[in-house]
């Protein structure tokens, strides 16, 4: 186990209770910060500020979290946030069984003997994996299955829990003001009652069609409507019993001769008993006809909602202004290729959590806030083009697809097997991304301290363990059993790794003295500074790195001031 040096008020910083130095909220809620939205996104930033000792309201205008399908798949970068926010094994509990493997298939019919089926482990297979790996090339927490109709009111209950946390359903943000001191917001109840609060900032969480972007005056760029589809959500008692594969897969992508960009598929949901069926036919089609004839066998079928939904992929051309800020939804939209906007909302809220808790605990400077919106939108641009890329692997092989496919043909197996020869390339595009789930790196970040020599990649598609400023602090263990991203806690860590004896007093004594959180921890074990590549590393509150080198700074001052927002380093 490592080494700890932290007095009694940077413990309990460190810890995440509460900060000495914050601004009073409004006499109504005692607020600082509104949170508009209670999805995941919403949700996790008050869960995460709430852990700080940040009081919050969050505002959410229907009347309870909806039963509708959503996303469905937390990935390793988000789990890992969860694990630190202890919600982890929680949600591990309420969703898919940790048997069921994450198998994707490319199907005729689900009956029918698959065209592509792709292998991939189930939550017990990678924790296993996981525990087996100590080269920084795994993250420290697997994919889980959840519904978002499952995970909202989980999250709900743990932000309710929280003393500082104040969550109402039912209730609207109307209009808001602000000014260089705070924001005067006007929520109205179901009821129609009007109510106006005072707060110190404002997180804009509530979708793409964001009540709080829209009052801000900011734009949407890039492509917008780019197809419409159906969502069918119907709940089937035994479908997993009649095609029993489907109790051992979340996705099947199903040939047909729609060669749209995602076109037709069927996604397991959690209990294995609720299903969606995405479709391009018209919402007054038979729609439980078109279920029965991609699943191939009778079935059960209680159709419980269809919905039409946009396809689209933009960002928006700030994420925030002044002391109001977007998140998740509301600031990138993206084609649901990958799984990557509910978990790119997720990492939204948790770098702007911590930096919304410096500024209002006092030890961080005008540049920390700003920095959210430089970093996040940053990666929200890679993403949007991650998702493109994604999409567009399915529609490559979707187009070779024709009216054939099912047959008992030398032609149709002839097709088969080209379809299959090119999803196996195509389909893997949207499958396997951890690079840009866990592997991104803040570039030209106003609050990164960077070094000298080549970078890495910053937004390469497969995951090459890094700490070079910027990036994610890869998962190692610690004496064959700790994580590594365990034993950081919820302020800044100063590593201090291969048995240095560098004198880091002056950079602790520089963090401390602005009020920064902090915790010290020296470790001896070789592999930690092998894939760290430093024997000294400063994590931020979001474990990734500020700042490492061989030997203390040679100004400790301004490493201090960069990193907590107080000095606007030359960015590189």
């Amino acid at each position: 186990m490592p080494t700890r040096h932290e007095d009694g008020e940077d413990a309990r910083r460190s810890a995440g209770y509460g900060g000495a130095m914050t601004t009073t909220g409004s006499a109504g809620t005692g607020a600082q910060v509104l949170i508009v939205g209670a999805g995941p996104v919403g949700l996790t930033l008050a869960i995460d500020l709430g852990r700080r000792g940040i009081r919050c309201l969050v505002v959410e205008r229907n009347a309870t979290p909806r039963h509708l399908p959503k996303m469905e798949r937390a990935n390793p970068r988000t789990m890992e946030i969860y694990r630190r926010l202890g919600l982890a094994d929680t949600i591990r509990a309420a969703g898919i069984p940790g048997h069921v493997p994450m198998d994707v298939y490319v199907v005729s019919r689900l009956c029918d003997p698959p065209i592509l089926r792709m292998p991939y482990p189930s939550p017990n297979e990678a924790k296993a994996r996981i525990a087996n790996v100590n080269d920084g090339s795994m993250p420290l927490e697997g994919n889980q299955i959840i519904s978002q109709y499952t995970l909202e009111p989980l999250l709900a209950r743990a932000a309710e829990a929280l003393p500082s946390v104040t969550v109402r359903f039912g209730c609207s943000l109307t209009s808001f003001e602000q000014d260089d001191d705070g924001v005067t917001a006007r929520l109205e109840s179901a009821e129609g009652a009007d109510e106006t609060v005072r707060v110190d900032y404002v997180a804009g969480c509530d979708g793409g069609t964001s009540t709080v972007r829209k009052q801000l005056g900011i734009g949407l760029h890039g492509r917008g409507s780019i197809a419409t589809l159906r969502q069918v959500f119907f709940r089937s008692d035994d479908l997993v019993e009649r095609v029993p594969r489907a109790g051992l897969a979340r996705h099947f992508f199903v040939a047909d001769a729609d060669a749209r960009i995602i076109g037709t598929l069927i996604v397991v949901q959690d209990d294995q008993r609720h299903f969606v069926f995405h479709t391009a036919l018209p919402e007054d089609a038979d729609m439980e006809a078109a279920i029965r004839e991609v699943v191939g066998v009778p079935i059960e079928i209680d159709i419980l909602a269809v919905t039409s939904w946009k396809l689209h992929l933009l960002l928006a051309e700030s994420y925030g202004q002044g002391r109001v800020l977007l998140a998740g939804d509301a600031a990138h939209l993206v084609i649901p290729m990958g799984a990557l906007g509910m978990n790119t909302g997720i990492a939204d809220a948790i770098d702007l959590g911590w930096k919304l808790a410096g500024a209002l605990e006092g030890w961080g400077g005008p540049e920390l806030v700003e920095s959210y919106r430089h970093e996040r939108r940053r990666v929200g641009q890679r993403v949007i083009e991650a998702s493109e890329y994604a999409a567009n692997g399915t529609a490559v092989w979707r187009k070779a697809v024709t009216s054939a496919i099912r047959d008992d043909t030398a032609e149709g197996r002839q097709e088969r097997q080209a379809v299959a020869v090119l999803a196996d390339r195509e389909q893997r595009k949207g499958q396997e991304m951890l690079g840009i789930e866990a592997g991104y790196r803040y570039v030209d970040s106003p609050v990164v301290c960077y070094g000298s020599g080549p970078a890495p990649d910053p937004y390469s598609y497969a995951y090459e363990p890094t700490a070079y400023p910027g990036a994610r602090l890869p998962h190692l263990w610690v004496d064959g059993h700790n994580a590594m991203q365990d034993l950081c806690g919820d302020g800044y860590t100063l590593l201090r790794l291969g048995g240095t004896t560098a004198d880091t007093t002056a950079l602790e004594n520089e963090l401390r003295a602005l009020g920064a959180p902090l915790q010290v921890l020296d470790f001896d074990e070789r592999h930690l500074r092998a894939t760290y590549g430093a024997d000294l590393l400063l994590l931020r509150p979001d474990l990734h790195v500020g700042w490492r080198g061989d030997e203390p700074p040679s100004s400790p001052a301004e490493v201090a001031a960069t990193v907590t927002g107080w000095a606007v380093r030359r960015r590189g």
